[in-house]
């Protein structure tokens, strides 16, 4: 046998991807590593496994298609010896499948992954960042070991670890009227133009924050994007509602831009560790657990300010 198992995974995130350009960003290796690793594969083989079409990316042949179902069976047998060595020498190795999602992702991910496999050298993360309803899914496959996300709409079947609270906070540009105070009802805010976070699940969050005070905020643009609706908010083409803090008080664009309390009692926003309830954790999954545990609270959140908490609601 002259194939690797590093081929192997190359080839599994190829196909899943659709395309070798995909993959390299997905699993953080570069393009020539992941094709140089498919035409070894294919010549150890003798198959051909994907169609290489310019303009549509990578599509599998038939052979592909079963190669790949056998390809995860052997992945997740290889998977399964680094737990069982874990387990037997309480040693903490392998691969951890970890989500993030989106909108918090660009400050906590990389301090989260960076600690954990520093001090865990026989560690290797593997980040995934989506939209909250993408993780879900993800774990329900079994295609991610843990998510750090909200507690937002979880079917009985998830396990939910609180680690912090976000409450929601309005954002304005600098040059705004509104920058001049020091809190804002949602009264006043839903007289301005609003550019909604327009992600699953989160957009139903930030609505229901007016529609409990019978309010109907006048949406001026949906947006998907965060750092895009900073920049407009920057330009006072409107306000936003967020939960995280980022350290950043300037937009993409240099220009600065203000929060403001929302006066009165809103529900947070709960920041934690998301699992598929389904299976007892390995100890890989526990130990990473435990460091965020440890890494994050209401006092200290990697790359944001801390949460401004109402005193009646720190634990």
């Amino acid at each position: 046998m002259r194939y690797t198992l590093r081929q192997i995974e190359y080839f599994i995130a190829t196909a899943e991807a659709g395309s070798i350009t995909l993959a390299a960003e997905r699993i953080n290796i570069s393009q020539p590593s992941i094709s140089t690793a498919i035409s070894q594969l294919e010549t150890e083989l003798g198959a051909q496994l994907f169609l290489r079409r310019h303009a549509q990316g990578l599509s599998l042949t038939r052979t592909g298609r079963d190669l790949l179902i056998e390809a995860k069976q052997l992945m997740d047998q290889a998977q399964k010896l680094y737990h069982t060595a874990s387990e037997a020498t309480e040693m903490v190795r392998g691969t951890l499948s970890l989500g993030c999602l989106v909108t918090f992702a660009p400050m906590v991910l990389p301090e989260v992954a960076h600690s954990f496999a520093t001090d865990y050298p026989g560690v290797r993360v593997l980040p995934q960042v989506a939209d909250h309803e993408k993780l879900l899914n993800d774990l329900h496959r079994a295609e991610l070991d843990v998510a750090l996300s909200y507690d937002l709409q979880l079917p009985d079947d998830y396990d939910f670890i609180p680690l912090a609270e976000l409450p929601p906070y309005a954002l304005v540009g600098e040059s705004d009227p509104l920058a001049q105070e020091t809190a804002v009802t949602l009264q006043e805010l839903a007289e301005q133009n609003l550019i909604l976070l327009d992600l699953p699940i989160s957009r139903d969050y930030f609505l229901a924050l007016f529609a409990r005070m019978g309010l109907t905020p006048k949406i001026a643009g949906r947006l998907q994007q965060q750092e895009v609706i900073r920049t407009m908010v920057a330009n006072r083409f409107g306000y936003s509602i967020a939960n995280i803090r980022p350290k950043s008080t300037t937009a993409l664009d240099g220009r600065a831009v203000r929060r403001l309390r929302i006066a009165g009692d809103h529900k947070p926003m709960r920041l934690g560790l998301l699992r598929a309830a389904r299976q007892e954790p390995t100890r890989l999954v526990s130990t990473f657990m435990d460091h965020c545990r440890t890494l994050i609270s209401n006092s200290y959140i990697p790359g944001m300010e801390p949460p401004i908490l109402d005193p009646k609601r720190v634990r």
